[in-house]
């Protein structure tokens, strides 16, 4: 049993360095998708992951990577399984990840709401701090940016674009 937990944890180990493809300075453990890594009693090791929003096209590309990456260390039996329940929120993304995030000029999200939300009609507004000089004199440019989890937004300090982690 001792062998069975020992693998498991070099099973997660593994899992956890393997690079998010859309923002690949952070790990799939980073960006707090990575759920569970397990071994069972047949030596399968089952990876668990939650995407960040129903249908993120990334899904399939980091079902493959901890796939190959686990194949490549020794275990030949994987299985990933996407696990929705509870939903992914921004608040699982790590204060390694958040740092990361920072130090590549993204503005890591503020802590997703929680309960109910109020329903306003005007546009919510609220402050991104720059990623690049810290000011909080910043405006949004456009909702999307090159991924739909991600704003892009402009700094007026420093006159720097930047990118904007969604809260979800």
């Amino acid at each position: 049993m001792v062998t069975l937990a020992l693998d498991a944890r070099h099973a997660r180990e593994i899992a956890e360095r393997v690079p998010d493809p859309e923002l690949p300075m952070l790990t799939l453990a980073d960006l707090g998708v990575l759920r569970e890594v397990r071994l069972t009693e047949n030596g399968t090791v089952v990876a668990e992951l939650t995407p960040t929003y129903s249908g993120c096209p990334a899904m399939a590309e980091m079902r493959a990577d901890v796939a190959a990456r686990l194949r490549d260390a020794g275990y030949a039996r994987v299985e990933i399984r996407t696990v929705l329940n509870p939903p992914w929120t921004s608040d699982w993304i790590t204060p390694e990840g958040r740092r990361k995030l920072t130090e590549h000029g993204i503005a890591p999200p503020a802590a997703a709401p929680s309960g109910p939300v109020p329903l306003t009609l005007s546009p919510t507004r609220h402050t991104v701090p720059c990623p690049c000089c810290g000011s909080a004199d910043t405006e949004e440019t456009s909702r999307f940016a090159a991924t739909s989890c991600k704003a892009l937004w402009r700094c007026r300090a420093c006159r720097e674009p930047f990118e904007y982690v969604k809260e979800i």
